[in-house]
């Protein structure tokens, strides 16, 4: 069959790895394919080192790619927001199909990129977008087609775990093992995207997209980031049965579906608790098929090269087919600009447990009086930790209340921290439990 002319515009550290790749495992992608996947151009501003591009046509100019008639399948790896969206727009707009790994594109733009898409009949493909190598957008989309999702909770960014994973096991401090992180190249520079949640909060948007059938809604996402987190945190945490971990979190509930991104206790007992490192894992229940996990690497060259060209593969099987009978973007058809009937739940409504540390005098009557505003605002208490201190010194107590809504919680929190005897912000960590129906 005729081959499927690639162009792969960005030849970093995924680029590199998807065009190494290609190249390597040309004869078997082939026979998978079903057809010759042939690599036609490159654009890039740079070469990764570990790429070899002798006798490939080369451009320093992405969009030449973009126009190029003898390219079928444009390959986006160039990252960022404004200059990528008009790529892809252009390609498309040239007739071509799109695989792209940019999780803050599709966050962002996704639904007017698939909107031309699906109006100039070609595939847009981003599995690589989320998690790296793992495939869990294919399996949302196709392999868990039959069930109604309940909900997605995952670490979906390895530098957090990285560092939640170091603190715990070594008592060491956020800022310790960031500056860790960002030696090792687990880290940007500028961490904040990943630190602060919104890597996670880009991901989360796409997967929530696909799980409930709704459009991306990236702005409506709650994120809170990790940099706060302590050492102490972390052992109290421990202490109470409870592992933290920087989860993004999608729940569908009779008002609504949850987006949020944020450090959350779960038991130590949950397959999720048990993710270390730099390593990813998405958990989904179904109706159906109950829980499942999805875990691997979700960085690196290869490990996401491996999803892109996979996606590739999938593009050559499809590219004859008419485009009314492919899956569809989000893997639900008529995706409409109505949410009214499946709207994203504001943070005050959201319901979790929650675990609070505070620094307060010790004296008789401050935490009477603590228990007092939570059951003012009609929650209990479910467990305490207060260490010994003499009278009149500042001590830290713990405590971990039952479910309520956050509204409540602000509330609460705004009456304690307003209190003499309480020193400082309290500290509060949302906590889940995750039931995976054991």
């Amino acid at each position: 069959m005729k081959p499927v002319r690639v162009g792969i515009c960005g030849l970093g550290t995924v680029g590199g790895g998807t065009f190494n790749v290609l190249t390597r495992n040309a004869e078997d992608i082939a026979r998978r394919a079903g057809r010759p996947i042939v690599i036609e151009q490159v654009g890039h501003r740079s070469i990764h080192p570990d790429c070899d591009i002798t006798g490939i046509n080369a451009t320093s100019d992405v969009f030449e790619v973009a126009t190029n008639p003898n390219v079928d399948v444009l390959v986006e790896l160039i990252g960022g927001y404004d200059t990528a969206r008009e790529l892809v727009l252009t390609a498309i707009a040239n007739g071509k199909h799109v695989v792209t790994a940019n999780k803050a594109l599709i966050a962002v733009h996704g639904n007017e990129i698939f909107k031309a898409a699906h109006e100039k009949g070609v595939i847009v493909a981003f599995e690589a977008a989320v998690a790296g190598g793992i495939p869990v957008i294919k399996s949302l989309r196709e392999g868990l087609g039959a069930n109604r999702i309940e909900w997605v909770a995952g670490i979906i960014n390895g530098t957090g775990n990285y560092i939640l994973t170091h603190m715990r096991d070594e008592g060491r401090a956020f800022e310790d093992v960031l500056a860790e992180a960002q030696a090792l190249g687990y880290a940007e520079s500028d961490p904040t995207f990943d630190v602060e949640g919104i890597d996670a909060a880009h991901k989360l948007t796409i997967l929530a997209s696909i799980a409930y059938g709704v459009p991306l809604q990236f702005e409506k996402a709650f994120t809170e980031g990790i940099s706060r987190i302590t050492a102490e945190d972390v052992e109290q945490a421990d202490n109470l049965g409870y592992v933290i971990k920087h989860l993004g979190i999608s729940k569908r509930t009779d008002h609504g579906l949850e987006l949020r991104v944020h450090p959350t206790l779960i038991p130590k007992e949950r397959l999720l608790a048990n993710v270390h490192g730099v390593k990813n894992a998405i958990a989904v229940m179904g109706d159906a098929v109950g829980p499942t996990l999805y875990y691997g690497a979700g960085a690196g060259a290869e490990p996401t090269a491996s999803a892109v060209v996979a996606d590739v593969l999938d593009v050559a099987r499809d590219i004859t087919t008419d485009h009314h009978y492919r899956v569809p973007y989000l893997a639900f058809s008529g995706i409409d600009e109505d949410v009214s009937q499946l709207p994203i739940m504001p943070m005050e409504d959201i319901t979790t447990a929650y675990y609070l540390r505070l620094l307060a005098v010790d004296r008789p009557g401050v935490l009477a009086r603590v228990a007092t505003i939570l059951a003012e605002q009609g929650m209990s208490i479910e467990a305490l930790i207060q260490k010994e201190a003499t009278e009149g010194e500042l001590v830290p107590i713990i405590l971990l209340t039952h479910r309520t809504k956050e509204k409540q919680m602000n509330e609460a929190i705004r009456e304690i921290e307003a209190m003499a005897d309480i020193a400082g912000p309290v500290t509060r960590i949302r906590v889940e439990s995750l039931d995976e129906g054991e």
